[in-house]
């Protein structure tokens, strides 16, 4: 007898150790096997600084009282955001499902039943039987069966709100970046109809001179020309600016309208300190979160694929009220009672447990290498938009001094042609007033890029909080 219960302990030992070998009951970690996400197991755990440009608070980097107005609109309306946060509520449903599923199971299953026997002797009247029974079921998680669908719905519930918050980082960005670029167009469009205005007044002039013998019909045709070229320049722009009020429409949910955003709208946001610690900075990114949360769901599927060779053990008990005793009845009925413990081995599936492992170890490789681009690719689009930020503030003030520069240009060559005709022709005119035109357009342009390459660095350092 002694020795029975040290072969059972043995035994009990080493199940358990073979059980812990294979992880069913760890907890996941970021796999540490190689650089980058080692750093990035370590940096996750510190905590962040809340005053790095990507920590910050939207209503901190977007400034403008109109803005921060039509962003609070559209985290509000938005119909991606709401279907985000539906797949959320989906997740926590799934979450207390899991959680529940340690409790028994209690199911209550009233019979009745009526029989009648004929030309049978002493058994021609009606005989009634009934069952009042309560079920008890209770499975006992001994091998981590569900424990790990428990960990693996948590796993895709923060999933679920990282992708929220990725949503939610995208529509600020959006309706950022849309409303200046509504607010570029609207600079556009008044500088172009300005333009205009000043190059009909050319024309006459140009007309008036060829009356007087000082240029050419030359001049005159090349100076309606240009003209036109300005007409179907507005006419372009004006469609790009609904187009942009109807794209606007959308990100708040709201029908298509005419938004009143001012012309000359930029960003005018506080000083961007960085993290110092490029890896910490890609640890907030909700994407990259989520990438880790999709991981451990595929962890945890594999744990669970793996419980699956071994025993279910549950507890049955059954009990309630009858008057149906085998091919007894007795009247009044009886209180009854009844346990049942049974032990459920998976012997042979037609491999289907074997199939299942070797898929679900599949699916983690397949999770890891997504989670390892996605840090790569991550890192790049910070680089990335660092760089453009800074060549576009570069390009921005050089652009100012080449308009400034153009500017003094044509005073220059209208003054030598309306006193001195002969030192200068049209065609210098015309170039003059063009290249500023075009400098004019190109620095709102770069203005508007610099703005949006500032929405996207907040973006990819996991702003939109």
């Amino acid at each position: 007898m002694k020795s029975n219960k040290i072969a059972l302990t043995l035994a009990t030992g080493a199940a358990l150790s073979m059980l812990s070998s294979c992880h069913i009951y760890k907890k996941f970690d970021m796999p540490t096997d190689t650089p980058d996400t080692r750093e990035y197991a370590e940096v996750s755990k510190q905590t962040p600084d809340s005053l790095a440009f990507g920590n910050l608070q939207w209503q901190q980097v977007f400034t403008d009282p109109l803005l921060q107005d039509f962003i609070a609109r559209a985290l509000v309306n938005n119909n991606d955001l709401e279907n985000a946060r539906l797949n959320v509520e989906v997740a926590r449903a799934n979450v207390l499902g899991a959680r529940l599923s340690y409790l028994p199971s209690v199911a209550l299953s009233a019979q009745g039943n009526l029989s009648k026997f004929h030309d049978v002797p002493m058994m021609t009247d009606w005989s009634k039987t009934y069952t009042i029974p309560l079920s008890i079921s209770w499975e006992f998680d001994v091998f981590g069966k569900t424990l790990n669908r428990k960990r693996g719905a948590e796993a895709a519930l923060r999933l679920q709100q990282d992708y929220q918050q990725a949503v939610r980082s995208q529509i600020i960005g959006a309706v950022a970046t849309t409303y200046y670029s509504i607010s570029c167009l609207e600079s556009q469009l008044t500088l172009s109809r300005e333009t205009a205005e000043l190059w009909k007044q050319s024309v006459q002039t140009m007309k008036d001179f060829k009356e007087a013998g000082r240029t050419t019909e030359a001049a005159v045709v090349q100076s309606e020309g240009q003209l036109y070229s300005i007409l179907a320049q507005i006419a372009e722009l004006e469609a790009s600016l609904d187009a942009a009020n109807n794209t606007f429409a959308l990100l708040l949910n709201e029908s298509p309208r005419k938004y009143a955003i001012p012309g000359n709208a930029h960003m005018s946001a506080p000083a961007i300190i960085r993290d110092g610690v490029p890896m910490r900075e890609l640890a907030q990114r909700p994407d990259v979160r989520a990438a880790e949360e999709s991981l451990a769901t595929a962890y945890y599927a594999t744990n669970s694929a793996r419980a699956n060779f071994y025993p279910s053990i549950s507890f049955t008990s059954n009990g309630g009220f009858t008057n149906s005793v085998g091919s007894f009845i007795m009247n009044p009925g009886k209180w009854f009672e009844n346990l049942v413990g049974s032990l459920t081995a998976p012997l042979f599936s037609r491999g289907a447990n074997i199939a299942n492992l070797k898929g679900t170890k599949a699916q983690q490789q397949q999770a890891l290498n997504n989670f390892r681009y996605k840090l790569l690719s991550a890192a790049a689009e910070v680089q990335d938009n660092i760089v453009n930020f800074d060549k576009q503030t570069e390009k921005a003030t050089l652009l100012v001094k080449q308009v400034d520069a153009l500017s003094k240009a044509v005073e220059y060559t209208n003054d030598l042609f309306a006193y001195n005709g002969g030192s200068t022709t049209y065609l210098e005119v015309l170039t003059a007033q063009s290249s500023l035109l075009s400098a004019q357009m190109n620095y709102l342009s770069t203005e508007l890029a610099r703005d949006r390459a500032l929405i996207s660095l907040y973006q990819s350092l996991g702003g939109g909080r």
